[in-house]
C-alpha cells in the first residue's frame, strides 16, 4: 500500500528484523566503536574496562564475566564482572590482552540461583519460616553446583556443604553457616552455577603493538643540522651524514621516535621565502611541504639531503640508539610535481585551465597543489601505497600524515587498511587540528594516533575538561599525541610564559598522555613570534636553514633538556605513565594549582602543577586515597 496523506492512514510498517534477546538482557555494550562494526583499540598489556547492562526477571540474581578470546579464538581467565553501582544494573570488569592481533571480546550473562537462594535463606531460616524446606532447596541447588564443577576438592567442598543443608544433627542456623563458608564461596565463585545462560554480539578488538599508545617524539628539520648559514655567502645545506650527528643527544634526551618533515625535493614555482614571503631569491631552500621537483617526488629524495642509500643509513644509526624514524607523509604538491603532468586528473582545473593553490584561511600556500579524488580516487590509493611501502621498505615504521581531513576519510580507510593487513606494526598519526567529529572519524578509521588540542589547553578548567574527554569513552579508538609546539604553532603560552612555562607544559604532556613530543628549539625555550597575536616562529624554520649551537646552550645553561630526560625517564621506569585511561584527577583548592595521579597494577604516580609560570601558588590538595591505591585515611 502506498502512502496517503490526504486519507490520513498509515503505511504498514514492513517485517522488522529478528531481535535476539536472552533471559538475562544483555544490553549497551561498551566500549563499541560505531555500535561494534570498528574495532575497538588497545595494546598488550593494557587493561581497560567493558561494561554492559544486564539484569534477571523480577527477584532473581544475576552474575556475568567479559570473555576475551585472542586472535586464535582461544578465551582468556574468567574475568567476573560486578555491578558498578547497586541499582543501576550496570556491570563492569578489567580486562587485560596480551599480544598484537584481532580480538574479541562478549559478555556472558546468567540468572545466579544459588546467590537468589542465599538471599532468601539469610532471612527465612533466622526467623524459622519454611526452614526445612528452605534448607533443601539449597541442597538440591549445592549439588547442581557441584555437579558442574571440576572433579576434585572444588565438586567435594560443594557436595560437603549440600550434605550439610541436610544434616538433622545440625542446628538450622549451623547447616547455613556450613553452606555460607568462604571456602564454598570460593569455589562458587570460579565455577557458579549458571541458568539461563545469554550472551551478547562479540565485539572485535584491535590489539596494536605499544608504540601505538605510548612514546616520546622528537621533531627536527636534518637539512638545519650541520647547516652553514653566513652573511654574504650561500647557505649550506645540511644532509643526513650531518643530522645524524644530532641523533645521540636526542636518545640520551630519552626519545622513542624521531620525526622528520618532508625529505623530498622542494618545488621552484612561487617558492616561499624566509617568514612566508613571496619574492624568494634562488638562495632560498624553500618549504618541505612543497613537495615535487624535476628531481621526482614522493618516492625521492632532496639532493641537498643525500640520496635514499643515505637516508636509510641515517635509520640504521638511528636503530642503533633504539629510535624509530617517523616520515612525514603529505599527500600534496608543488606545481613542478611529475604527478602535475603525469595524473592532471588528481588535480581540480579552474575553468581558465589554472590549478587552484591550497589555503587554510588567513593563510594561504601559493607553492603546494592540493589533491583532487573525485575522478580517480582508487588510482590515488595505489600511489599512495606504493610511496608508503616504498619507505617502509628503508626502515619506515611510522608516518605523521599531514592534513588527513583534507582528504576523503574512506580515502584514508583503504590506505590505512591495505598498508596495516600485511605491516600491522605500521603506525599513522593524523596531523588534524580540525572539528572533533572529523578526529574522531579519522581515529576510528585506522589512524593509530591523533594530533589533539592539548596546545591550547592552558587552564586548570580546560585541561581537566579535556583529558576527561580524551581519557574517557573515546580513549577505546583515538589515542593522543601531545606535543607541546610544532614547527607551524607557538603558543601564546610559551611566547610570554619565559623557561618555566616550558617547563610547566614538558611536564604536563609528559605525565598526562602516553605520547608525548616537542618541536626541536624547546628545549632551548625559543619564544619569538613573528608578530602579535600570531602563532608562527620568527625566522621560521620551515621557511629557511635554523643550524641552532647546542653545546653553547648546555654550557651557558639556557637548555631544559636535562627537564626533558628526567621525565623520559620516569615514563620508562613507571608502567602507570604508559597508559591513557588510567588518569584521575584530584582535588586542589586553587585554580592555579593542578593534581592528578595514574595507577596500573602497584605503581602510581602522582603530580601536582603550578600552571602559573610567573609566580609561586599555594594549595592544598585533598587527595583520592582510593584512587593512590590507599585506605580512605592512611
Amino acid at each position: 500500500m502506498t502512502e496517503n496523506p490526504a486519507d490520513g492512514r498509515v503505511p504498514p510498517i514492513g517485517r522488522r528484523p529478528v531481535v535476539r534477546t536472552g533471559r538475562v538482557p544483555v544490553v549497551d555494550v561498551r566500549p563499541a566503536v560505531d555500535r561494534g562494526a570498528r574495532p575497538a583499540k588497545a595494546v598488550p598489556g593494557e587493561t581497560f574496562q567493558v561494561t554492559a547492562t544486564l539484569f534477571g526477571e523480577g527477584h532473581d540474581a544475576v552474575a556475568a564475566n567479559v570473555v576475551l578470546l585472542d586472535p586464535k579464538g582461544r578465551p582468556g581467565p574468567w574475568t567476573p564482572m560486578r555491578e558498578l553501582a547497586p541499582g543501576t544494573d550496570r556491570w563492569g570488569a578489567d580486562v587485560t590482552p596480551t599480544k598484537p592481533g584481532a580480538w574479541t571480546y562478549h559478555v556472558e550473562a546468567w540468572s545466579d540461583p544459588v546467590t537468589a537462594w542465599r538471599r532468601t535463606a539469610a532471612v527465612k531460616v533466622p526467623a524459622g519460616i519454611d526452614v526445612g524446606l528452605v534448607l533443601e532447596e539449597g541442597a538440591e541447588l549445592y549439588e547442581r553446583a557441584a555437579a558442574a564443577a571440576p572433579r576434585g576438592a572444588a565438586r567435594k567442598t560443594v557436595k560437603a556443604a549440600a550434605q550439610a543443608l541436610r544434616d538433622e544433627s545440625l542446628p538450622p542456623a549451623d547447616c547455613l553457616a556450613a553452606a555460607l563458608a568462604p571456602e564454598v564461596d570460593a569455589v562458587l565463585a570460579a565455577h557458579p552455577l549458571r541458568d539461563r545462560v545469554s550472551a551478547s554480539e562479540p565485539m572485535p578488538l584491535l590489539v596494536e603493538r605499544e608504540r601505538a599508545l605510548y612514546g616520546s617524539w622528537y621533531e627536527f628539520f636534518p637539512r638545519s643540522e650541520g647547516a652553514v648559514v653566513e652573511p654574504g655567502r650561500p647557505p649550506v645545506s645540511g644532509t643526513f651524514r650531518t643530522a645524524a650527528r644530532r641523533l645521540p643527544a636526542i636518545a640520551e634526551m630519552g626519545f622513542d621516535v624521531v620525526y622528520l618533515p618532508p625529505i623530498h625535493p622542494i618545488g621552484s614555482t612561487f617558492r616561499k621565502g624566509p617568514n612566508n614571503t613571496l619574492d624568494a631569491s634562488p638562495e632560498d631552500v624553500g618549504v618541505p611541504w612543497a613537495i615535487g621537483s624535476p628531481e621526482g617526488g614522493h618516492d625521492a629524495v632532496h639532493p641537498d639531503l643525500g640520496t635514499v642509500k643515505d637516508f636509510a643509513a641515517f635509520v640504521r644509526a638511528a636503530g642503533r640508539l633504539k629510535l624509530e624514524v617517523a616520515l612525514d607523509f603529505a599527500l600534496q604538491c608543488s606545481p613542478d610535481h611529475p604527478w602535475v603532468e603525469k595524473h592532471p586528473e588528481w588535480f581540480h582545473h579552474r575553468p581558465d585551465g589554472t590549478i587552484a593553490y591550497a589555503e587554510n584561511p588567513p593563510k594561504k600556500y601559493q607553492d603546494i597543489y592540493p589533491i583532487a579524488f573525485d575522478r580517480d580516487m582508487p588510482g590515488l590509493v595505489r600511489e599512495t601505497v606504493r610511496v608508503l611501502r616504498f619507505w617502509m621498505g628503508h626502515g619506515v615504521r611510522i608516518f605523521r600524515v599531514d592534513n588527513p581531513h583534507t582528504k576523503p576519510v574512506v580515502f584514508w580507510e583503504q590506505v590505512i587498511a591495505d598498508i596495516n593487513r600485511t605491516d600491522p606494526d605500521v603506525i599513522f598519526l593524523a596531523e588534524a587540528f580540525t572539528r572533533p567529529a572529523i578526529v574522531h572519524a579519522l581515529a576510528r578509521v585506522g589512524f593509530q594516533q591523533s594530533y589533539t588540542y592539548f596546545t591550547w589547553r592552558n587552564t586548570k578548567a580546560e585541561l581537566v575538561e579535556y583529558l576527561t574527554e580524551v581519557s574517557g569513552d573515546s580513549a577505546a579508538y583515538m589515542r593522543p599525541n601531545f606535543f607541546v609546539n610544532t614547527p607551524d604553532i607557538l603558543p601564546e603560552y610559551l611566547q610570554h610564559g619565559g623557561r618555566a612555562a616550558f617547563e610547566v607544559r614538558a611536564v604536563l604532556a609528559a605525565t598526562l598522555s602516553p605520547t608525548w613530543g616537542v618541536y626541536a628549539g624547546y628545549e632551548l625555550c625559543e619564544n619569538a613570534a613573528l608578530r602579535p597575536g600570531g602563532e608562527d616562529y620568527l625566522d621560521s624554520e620551515k621557511y629557511q636553514l635554523r643550524p641552532r649551537d647546542w653545546e653553547a646552550a648546555e654550557r651557558e645553561g639556557r637548555s631544559i633538556a636535562p627537564l626533558i630526560g628526567t621525565l623520559n625517564r620516569i615514563r620508562r621506569e613507571h608502567p602507570s605513565l604508559r597508559r591513557l585511561r588510567n588518569l584521575h584527577f584530584h582535588e586542589a583548592d586553587n585554580d592555579a594549582v593542578l593534581a592528578y595521579s595514574k595507577t596500573t597494577g602497584t605503581d602510581t604516580v602522582l603530580v601536582v602543577v603550578n600552571l602559573d609560570p610567573h609566580h609561586t601558588q599555594e594549595a592544598t590538595v585533598s587527595l583520592d586515597m582510593p584512587r593512590l591505591g590507599l585506605a580512605r585515611h592512611e
